[in-house]
């Protein structure tokens, strides 16, 4: 059975979430606190997926991410290249995606030209909102319609670049899962982008497709009764896009 280690922090509040969402899709997570990593008790990689969870993690005193990114990259930076060398998914949500732009993971390795800033709102934004799937080199978005829905919730959302040369390379190589778009997957402006993320951009992947980082919450978005108009579509299906995302992210390990 696939092991996932979902990594929280103090200020983490998605873990559960997204521990019933490994589970749906066949997985054994476990909740792990980066303590016991750092002290070596215990192994990175012992599990086949590492998930940064959403949150916000040390209060997001430093900025968002800041400081669990540091920590990973001061105190398990060997055991964080060697899962990646092994080729196992790495996957940030909200806070998540946050940490792994600023530990330097995405987009480039060791590469700092991107980040996460406040939303053009100035306000925390906490609404659904419609994606475009776009086709990248992330094997974790197969059999997924061209457009979905998943929740966001967060105050520093907009992704940005350092030039536009980081930007043209991201979409050159494909890097690019998801965009914010309108109900016709038209890339528009607030409110359907949330935080006036640069390009539309809700989610990247590396350059391998192996590490994904994204804004929205496919923990959130597990069945068809999650969904804010569930009620008013007649259909047999149970599960909705962001279980389909789990599960390709397992079926991937298996």
């Amino acid at each position: 059975m696939v092991k996932v280690l979902i990594l929280r922090t103090g200020g983490t509040n998605c873990d559960l979430e997204t521990e019933w969402a490994c589970k749906l899709a066949g997985a054994k997570p476990s909740r792990i606190h980066i303590s016991r990593i750092t002290e070596g008790k215990v192994k990175l990689l012992d599990f086949d997926v590492l998930i940064i969870p959403g949150g916000f993690s040390y209060g997001d005193d430093l900025g968002a991410g800041k400081v669990l990114a540091n920590e990973l990259i001061l105190k398990a930076k060997d055991e964080i290249t060697l899962f990646r060398e092994k080729k196992r998914p790495i996957i940030g949500i909200c806070n998540g995606f946050q940490v792994l732009v600023k530990a330097g993971l995405l987009p480039f390795k060791d590469q700092y030209v991107a980040s996460l800033v406040w939303n053009d709102s100035g306000r925390f934004e906490d609404r659904w909102v419609y994606l475009r799937v776009e086709q990248s080199i992330s094997p974790f978005f197969k059999n997924l319609p061209e457009i979905i829905r998943f929740p966001v919730a967060h105050a520093e959302g907009k992704f940005v670049v350092k030039n536009d040369r980081v930007l043209k390379k991201i979409e050159n190589n494909s890097q690019i899962v998801l965009r914010y778009v309108n109900a016709a997957g038209e890339i528009a402006d607030y409110p359907y982008n949330p935080n006036g993320s640069i390009a539309g951009i809700a989610g990247i992947c590396d350059e391998k497709g192996l590490i994904v980082g994204m804004m929205p919450h496919p923990e959130r978005a597990l069945l068809k009764i999650h969904e804010p108009d569930w009620h008013r579509n007649e259909t047999d299906d149970v599960f909705s896009f962001g279980y389909q995302f789990f599960k390709n992210v397992i079926e991937y390990c298996s």
